[in-house]
């Protein structure tokens, strides 16, 4: 019986990562930018508590590479400043 508890525990705790991968964000560096969120997540052992998703189109196309972090829609400039922010959040959203 635990174990279901900590099974709904797990899922409570998931954060969930969308990423466009339309071509306006893929021709910005979308998969680049999924490839460094993995990196990261792999390199912090955080595989089990943060879900990767790519979206078709966020219909965002003009704000830079957008992707969104459970429900907070955001949209980067670049690889790097999305990888930052990334970063930023994921590891701030695990402290509360």
């Amino acid at each position: 019986m635990s174990s279901n508890i900590e099974k709904e525990k797990r899922e409570y705790l998931m954060i969930t990562v969308t990423v466009c991968v339309g071509s306006s964000c893929h021709i910005k560096g979308a998969r680049e930018m999924i490839a460094r969120f993995n990196e990261f997540l792999t390199k912090e052992g955080l595989e089990d508590k943060v879900e990767l998703k790519g979206s078709f189109c966020m219909e965002r196309c003009g704000e830079g590479i957008n992707w969104q972090i459970n429900d907070e829609v955001l949209s980067s400039p670049s690889v790097q400043a999305g990888a930052e922010m990334f970063r930023k959040k994921v590891l701030g959203l695990l402290k509360t």
